[in-house]
């Protein structure tokens, strides 16, 4: 009997290639571009080091698809300019960590003015420096933290403003606009150049955030925003505590959007020398349907504000305060 040769085998892979996706998000740590940036004593950015930290921020859009990416702020005292953010991102600080912003006018990009705006809110020119962090037509974006720190070291742009140095409005610390899934809590911000938050044309959501006296600038301001939440946060202001806005004069009016269904509870708020709640001035777009409730105003000008100017036309309706505890005020509405 002859024995007959085995049929060969077909060629099959054992396994398909897999294909290379990241597992997990990336956690960027800026530890080597940060320490080049401290031989510059926490007021402005060295060119070099500020490109790379850039560079590498820039790539993070890239991970949207794979769910998103985390920059983590080790503890430390980290100097950074302007950056832009990105959808399905998170930037999160440690507690003991402190974003220092640059000093410097070159490291703030100068942008066109807001819609509903129409100019410069401080100049004639109309352009403005953009915000510390900013973003526009975002989803999905997280600043949060332990209590960490963002420190404007806004000295110096308060003494160009009164000096009528500068050509364009001065940033603030954090502007996001046309964006969607906003939520910024338990960090502290201090000194800001002007405002220290403005979401503007969102639904933003803003909790356990504390805001330190410095010169005369506003703690939050919503500005043509809807279903916006401002919960459990401790402001002191050199201005109003918190600023309902939606745009100025005929460019708000042009624009349209109001300032809507805004909910802000267990508030405790100092302001000496304003409001705790102010609606208004900016209202030309309208404001209507604010809720505020279980508010501790404290050494305060006046508790509830509305305000406007000749000529700025829009409405204020459906305003409801509750349980607001008022102690050495001047004025009550």
């Amino acid at each position: 009997m002859v024995a007959l040769p085995e049929p060969p085998m077909p060629n099959i892979p054992s396994e398909p290639p897999m294909p290379n996706i990241p597992s997990e998000p990336p956690i960027y740590i800026l530890i080597a571009i940060v320490a080049t940036m401290a031989t510059v004593a926490e007021k402005s950015l060295s060119t070099q080091p500020y490109r790379v930290e850039l560079i590498q921020l820039s790539q993070l859009s890239r991970f949207a698809d794979y769910g998103g990416s985390l920059l983590f702020v080790p503890a430390g005292r980290w100097l950074t300019g302007s950056f832009n953010l990105t959808s399905h991102f998170t930037l999160f600080l440690h507690r003991d960590a402190v974003l220092l912003a640059s000093q410097e006018e070159s490291d703030y990009e100068v942008i066109e003015p807001l819609p509903s705006y129409g100019r410069g809110r401080e100049t004639d020119g109309g352009r403005r420096f953009i915000s510390l962090r900013f973003g526009s037509n975002l989803t999905d974006v997280v600043i949060t933290s332990e209590n960490g720190t963002i420190d404007g070291q806004g000295e110096p742009w308060w003494g160009k403003f009164k000096g009528g140095e500068l050509k364009y409005t001065r940033p603030y610390l954090i502007e996001i606009m046309h964006s969607d899934g906003i939520q910024i809590s338990n960090l502290t911000f201090l000194n800001s150049p002007s405002w220290h938050i403005h979401p503007q044309y969102c639904y933003p959501r803003l909790d356990d955030i504390s805001t330190g006296h410095g010169t005369k600038h506003d703690g939050i301001n919503p500005d043509s925003c809807t279903n916006t939440r401002i919960e459990d946060c401790y402001i002191v202001s050199g201005d109003d505590c918190m600023a309902v806005k939606s745009g100025w004069d005929q460019y708000g009016i042009n624009y349209g959007m109001p300032t809507k269904q805004l909910l802000s509870r267990r508030l405790t708020c100092i302001s000496p020398d304003s409001a705790v709640i102010a609606l208004g001035s900016e209202m030309s777009g309208g404001i209507e349907d604010v809720r505020a409730e279980d508010i501790v105003a404290i050494n305060s000008e006046s508790g509830i504000r509305i305000k406007t100017a000749i000529g700025r036309g829009g409405y204020v309706k459906d305003v409801y305060v509750r349980g607001m505890t008022m102690q050495t005020m001047k004025y009550v509405f």
